[in-house]
């Protein structure tokens, strides 16, 4: 008797050992305190999630929503990110929106013929949201890119925007019929 109390004793301080050295974290608590930290060798890239087109057009949109909306139409202000190997803007967008616990829904390359993600809504902004042309479209470097998110690769230096569209990107100055 006396012997199994001292191996379970010792299994319990074994165990405190253990867990007392070991940080358990949920995801979003690893995602709000693991950001890359930038150095001078560091490869960077630039991101922001600009919704300005809807300020103009919140006619269109659910009241509802409109609390999802930031005055300036800012909902993430430019920010510099670490670039590692391989990765996209979606892995850059993805990577941000979890550490500032902005919602995100997407669709997976796999889901569609394009096989790249499709950004479905951000900040409760959906496709259609704003009418029939609306959704989320980005630009690179002020280009609008012909390929998904998860398809563009990044260099040190790109400048990302993904902005919010209620007419097909021409109220951002980009005319997506006309490009393709």
């Amino acid at each position: 008797m006396k012997k199994d109390l001292l191996i379970t004793v010792a299994i319990i301080c074994a165990l405190i050992l253990i867990f007392s050295g070991t940080k358990i974290q949920s995801v979003d608590e690893y995602y709000l305190t693991n950001l890359d930290v930038i150095t001078e060798d560091s490869e960077t890239v630039w991101l922001e999630i600009n919704a300005n087109a809807t300020l103009n057009n919140l006619h269109k949109i659910q009241p509802s929503l409109h609390q999802f909306i930031p005055q300036d139409g800012i909902i993430l202000a430019k920010q510099e990110y670490v670039l590692r190997p391989n990765d996209n803007v979606f892995s850059i967008v993805n990577r941000a929106v979890r550490h500032h616990k902005i919602q995100m829904e997407y669709q997976g390359a796999d889901a569609n013929a394009y096989k790249s993600v499709y950004i479905e809504g951000i900040q409760y902004l959906y496709e259609f949201s704003c009418g029939p042309l609306s959704g989320w479209m980005y630009a690179v470097n002020d280009e609008f890119p012909s390929v998904g998110v998860s398809q563009y690769a990044l260099q040190d230096g790109d400048e990302i925007v993904l902005h919010y569209t209620c007419d097909l990107g021409r109220d951002l100055g980009h005319d997506l019929e006309e490009s393709q």
